[in-house]
Protein backbone atom coordinates (compact mmCIF):
# COMPACT_ATOMS: atom_id res chain seq x y z
CA UNK A 1 0.00 0.00 0.00
CA UNK A 2 2.91 2.32 0.73
CA UNK A 3 6.55 2.44 0.37
CA UNK A 4 9.05 2.57 3.27
CA UNK A 5 9.30 6.20 2.40
CA UNK A 6 6.02 7.04 2.70
CA UNK A 7 5.34 5.54 5.56
CA UNK A 8 7.98 7.42 7.64
CA UNK A 9 6.58 10.80 6.07
CA UNK A 10 3.18 10.24 6.77
CA UNK A 11 4.15 8.63 10.19
CA UNK A 12 2.44 12.16 12.19
CA UNK A 13 -0.69 11.82 10.08
CA UNK A 14 -0.70 8.05 10.58
CA UNK A 15 -0.45 8.26 14.43
CA UNK A 16 -4.04 10.71 13.79
CA UNK A 17 -6.43 8.45 11.62
CA UNK A 18 -3.98 5.11 10.38
CA UNK A 19 -3.04 3.92 7.43
CA UNK A 20 -6.48 3.42 6.64
CA UNK A 21 -7.24 7.06 6.40
CA UNK A 22 -3.72 7.57 4.70
CA UNK A 23 -4.83 5.57 1.98
CA UNK A 24 -8.32 7.29 1.25
CA UNK A 25 -5.87 10.44 0.82
CA UNK A 26 -3.56 9.09 -1.61
CA UNK A 27 -6.67 7.42 -3.66
CA UNK A 28 -8.21 10.70 -3.63
CA UNK A 29 -8.28 13.29 -6.83
CA UNK A 30 -8.98 17.44 -5.74
CA UNK A 31 -9.68 19.90 -8.46
CA UNK A 32 -8.17 23.45 -7.62
CA UNK A 33 -9.40 25.90 -9.37
CA UNK A 34 -6.43 28.71 -9.88
CA UNK A 35 -2.79 28.61 -8.93
CA UNK A 36 -2.03 32.09 -7.55
CA UNK A 37 -2.59 33.12 -4.09
CA UNK A 38 -5.09 30.39 -2.76
CA UNK A 39 -4.34 27.86 -4.69
CA UNK A 40 -0.76 27.39 -4.23
CA UNK A 41 -0.80 27.22 -0.58
CA UNK A 42 -4.01 24.96 -1.46
CA UNK A 43 -1.90 22.56 -3.50
CA UNK A 44 1.32 22.84 -1.13
CA UNK A 45 -0.23 21.44 1.95
CA UNK A 46 -2.55 18.92 -0.08
CA UNK A 47 0.73 17.52 -1.47
CA UNK A 48 2.24 17.56 1.98
CA UNK A 49 -0.76 15.56 3.10
CA UNK A 50 -0.62 12.62 0.82
CA UNK A 51 -3.53 13.24 -1.44
CA UNK A 52 -2.92 11.52 -4.60
CA UNK A 53 -4.47 13.63 -7.59
CA UNK A 54 -3.88 16.96 -7.71
CA UNK A 55 -5.95 18.13 -10.58
CA UNK A 56 -4.73 22.19 -11.32
CA UNK A 57 -6.04 24.77 -14.26
CA UNK A 58 -5.15 28.04 -14.34
CA UNK A 59 -4.38 30.59 -17.69
CA UNK A 60 -2.25 33.25 -15.92
CA UNK A 61 1.80 33.49 -15.79
CA UNK A 62 3.49 34.46 -13.25
CA UNK A 63 4.08 38.50 -12.42
CA UNK A 64 6.29 40.04 -10.26
CA UNK A 65 3.47 41.61 -8.50
CA UNK A 66 2.31 37.98 -7.37
CA UNK A 67 5.46 37.12 -5.47
CA UNK A 68 4.26 38.56 -2.50
CA UNK A 69 1.33 35.99 -2.03
CA UNK A 70 1.63 33.05 -4.38
CA UNK A 71 4.22 30.96 -2.51
CA UNK A 72 5.09 28.24 -5.28
CA UNK A 73 5.97 30.97 -7.81
CA UNK A 74 9.21 32.48 -7.51
CA UNK A 75 11.52 35.35 -9.03
CA UNK A 76 12.77 32.62 -11.61
CA UNK A 77 9.44 31.74 -11.95
CA UNK A 78 8.25 35.05 -13.87
CA UNK A 79 7.21 34.92 -17.29
CA UNK A 80 6.31 31.25 -16.71
CA UNK A 81 2.99 29.59 -17.00
CA UNK A 82 1.37 29.44 -13.60
CA UNK A 83 0.73 25.17 -13.02
CA UNK A 84 3.95 24.52 -14.88
CA UNK A 85 5.54 26.56 -11.73
CA UNK A 86 3.14 24.63 -9.40
CA UNK A 87 3.55 21.11 -10.68
CA UNK A 88 7.20 21.59 -10.74
CA UNK A 89 7.18 22.64 -7.13
CA UNK A 90 5.01 19.99 -5.99
CA UNK A 91 6.88 17.06 -7.31
CA UNK A 92 9.70 18.32 -5.37
CA UNK A 93 7.53 18.66 -2.30
CA UNK A 94 6.01 14.94 -2.64
CA UNK A 95 7.25 12.49 -5.87
CA UNK A 96 4.48 10.14 -4.75
CA UNK A 97 1.95 12.21 -5.70
CA UNK A 98 -0.21 13.18 -9.08
CA UNK A 99 -0.56 16.17 -10.82
CA UNK A 100 -2.34 16.93 -13.66
CA UNK A 101 -2.16 20.41 -14.99
CA UNK A 102 -3.77 22.56 -17.49
CA UNK A 103 -3.49 25.74 -18.89
CA UNK A 104 -6.45 27.61 -19.73
CA UNK A 105 -9.28 29.77 -19.19
CA UNK A 106 -11.65 27.68 -16.97
CA UNK A 107 -15.50 28.65 -18.77
CA UNK A 108 -18.55 26.60 -19.48
CA UNK A 109 -17.21 24.53 -22.42
CA UNK A 110 -14.25 22.89 -20.32
CA UNK A 111 -14.80 23.24 -16.86
CA UNK A 112 -17.52 19.62 -16.48
CA UNK A 113 -14.27 17.51 -17.98
CA UNK A 114 -11.73 19.62 -16.01
CA UNK A 115 -13.67 18.90 -12.89
CA UNK A 116 -13.95 15.34 -14.66
CA UNK A 117 -14.71 12.73 -10.88
CA UNK A 118 -13.04 14.27 -8.73
CA UNK A 119 -13.71 13.92 -5.22
CA UNK A 120 -14.03 17.29 -3.80
CA UNK A 121 -13.36 21.03 -5.47
CA UNK A 122 -11.54 23.69 -4.49
CA UNK A 123 -12.60 27.18 -5.41
CA UNK A 124 -9.25 28.86 -5.32
CA UNK A 125 -10.39 31.61 -7.98
CA UNK A 126 -10.22 36.01 -7.91
CA UNK A 127 -13.37 36.01 -10.14
CA UNK A 128 -16.98 35.52 -9.19
CA UNK A 129 -18.35 34.28 -13.20
CA UNK A 130 -15.91 31.11 -12.70
CA UNK A 131 -17.02 30.34 -9.19
CA UNK A 132 -21.03 30.10 -9.99
CA UNK A 133 -19.64 27.78 -12.63
CA UNK A 134 -18.10 25.67 -10.32
CA UNK A 135 -20.90 26.05 -8.09
CA UNK A 136 -23.63 24.90 -10.68
CA UNK A 137 -21.28 22.34 -11.55
CA UNK A 138 -20.49 20.75 -8.40
CA UNK A 139 -24.28 20.35 -7.67
CA UNK A 140 -24.52 19.05 -11.10
CA UNK A 141 -21.83 16.11 -10.60
CA UNK A 142 -22.88 16.03 -6.77
CA UNK A 143 -19.51 17.00 -5.42
CA UNK A 144 -18.62 18.88 -2.68
CA UNK A 145 -17.02 22.45 -3.25
CA UNK A 146 -14.95 24.53 -1.03
CA UNK A 147 -15.03 28.60 -1.01
CA UNK A 148 -12.35 30.35 -0.75
CA UNK A 149 -11.79 34.60 -1.02
CA UNK A 150 -10.30 37.41 0.18
CA UNK A 151 -9.08 40.73 0.12
CA UNK A 152 -6.76 42.85 2.19
CA UNK A 153 -6.29 41.70 5.60
CA UNK A 154 -9.84 39.80 4.95
CA UNK A 155 -10.97 36.57 3.72
CA UNK A 156 -13.92 34.30 4.19
CA UNK A 157 -14.57 30.15 3.66
CA UNK A 158 -17.44 27.85 3.47
CA UNK A 159 -17.71 24.31 2.72
CA UNK A 160 -20.54 23.49 -0.03
CA UNK A 161 -22.23 19.98 0.05
CA UNK A 162 -24.88 19.55 -2.79
CA UNK A 163 -28.18 18.51 -1.60
CA UNK A 164 -27.49 19.07 1.73
CA UNK A 165 -26.18 22.40 2.75
CA UNK A 166 -26.67 26.00 1.19
CA UNK A 167 -24.47 26.57 -1.84
CA UNK A 168 -22.38 29.59 -3.09
CA UNK A 169 -25.45 30.72 -5.38
CA UNK A 170 -28.08 30.83 -1.68
CA UNK A 171 -24.97 32.63 -0.03
CA UNK A 172 -24.14 35.27 -3.20
CA UNK A 173 -27.10 35.32 -5.54
CA UNK A 174 -25.19 38.57 -7.11
CA UNK A 175 -21.30 39.24 -7.70
CA UNK A 176 -19.88 41.97 -5.95
CA UNK A 177 -18.48 44.64 -8.84
CA UNK A 178 -15.38 43.85 -10.47
CA UNK A 179 -12.24 45.09 -8.83
CA UNK A 180 -8.16 44.56 -9.08
CA UNK A 181 -8.06 44.31 -5.30
CA UNK A 182 -5.24 44.81 -2.45
CA UNK A 183 -4.01 41.99 -0.47
CA UNK A 184 -1.35 40.91 2.25
CA UNK A 185 0.42 37.41 1.57
CA UNK A 186 -0.54 35.82 4.87
CA UNK A 187 -4.29 36.64 3.84
CA UNK A 188 -4.52 33.72 1.51
CA UNK A 189 -2.35 31.43 3.45
CA UNK A 190 -4.73 31.45 6.33
CA UNK A 191 -7.81 31.32 4.14
CA UNK A 192 -6.51 28.31 1.68
CA UNK A 193 -5.31 26.37 5.12
CA UNK A 194 -8.65 26.49 6.17
CA UNK A 195 -9.73 25.08 2.72
CA UNK A 196 -7.33 21.97 2.48
CA UNK A 197 -8.30 21.32 6.52
CA UNK A 198 -12.22 21.05 4.97
CA UNK A 199 -10.54 18.98 1.97
CA UNK A 200 -8.81 17.03 4.60
CA UNK A 201 -11.79 16.29 6.98
CA UNK A 202 -14.41 15.77 3.93
CA UNK A 203 -12.45 13.10 2.99
CA UNK A 204 -11.75 11.16 5.64
CA UNK A 205 -15.07 11.29 6.19
CA UNK A 206 -13.96 13.20 10.18
CA UNK A 207 -15.03 16.42 12.32
CA UNK A 208 -17.91 19.06 11.39
CA UNK A 209 -17.30 20.99 7.82
CA UNK A 210 -18.25 24.39 7.35
CA UNK A 211 -21.57 23.94 6.14
CA UNK A 212 -24.08 26.63 6.59
CA UNK A 213 -21.76 28.48 7.79
CA UNK A 214 -19.64 30.95 6.43
CA UNK A 215 -16.36 31.86 8.53
CA UNK A 216 -15.38 35.33 8.21
CA UNK A 217 -11.81 35.95 8.49
CA UNK A 218 -10.31 39.51 10.18
CA UNK A 219 -7.17 39.54 9.74
CA UNK A 220 -6.60 43.75 11.59
CA UNK A 221 -8.05 42.09 14.35
CA UNK A 222 -7.02 38.29 13.62
CA UNK A 223 -10.82 37.38 14.67
CA UNK A 224 -12.66 35.11 12.93
CA UNK A 225 -16.93 35.02 13.13
CA UNK A 226 -19.28 32.93 11.56
CA UNK A 227 -22.37 33.77 9.63
CA UNK A 228 -25.36 31.59 9.75
CA UNK A 229 -26.71 30.85 5.95
CA UNK A 230 -29.27 28.36 4.42
CA UNK A 231 -30.43 27.36 1.70
CA UNK A 232 -32.92 29.48 -0.20
CA UNK A 233 -35.99 28.33 -1.96
CA UNK A 234 -35.98 30.27 -4.88
CA UNK A 235 -32.10 29.38 -5.30
CA UNK A 236 -31.56 29.34 -9.37
CA UNK A 237 -28.92 26.44 -8.55
CA UNK A 238 -29.35 24.22 -5.83
CA UNK A 239 -33.21 24.36 -6.10
CA UNK A 240 -33.62 23.99 -9.75
CA UNK A 241 -31.09 20.81 -9.80
CA UNK A 242 -32.38 19.79 -6.65
CA UNK A 243 -36.15 19.61 -8.39
CA UNK A 244 -34.86 17.80 -11.50
CA UNK A 245 -33.31 15.11 -9.36
CA UNK A 246 -36.46 15.10 -7.84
Amino acid sequence: MFSEDELERYSRQTMLFGEDGQKRLKDATVFIAGAGGLGCPVALYLAAAGVGNLVIADRDTVERTNLNRQVLHWESDIGREKVLSVKEKLHDINPHINVETFYLTIDHTNIRELVGDADIIIDAMDNYPVRYLLNQVAHEKGIPLVHGAIRGFDGQAMTIVPGESACFNCVFPSPPPTEVFPVVGVTPGIIAMIQVNEAIKYLLGTGELLTNRLLIWNGLCSEMEYMRVSKRCDCKICAEIGNKQE
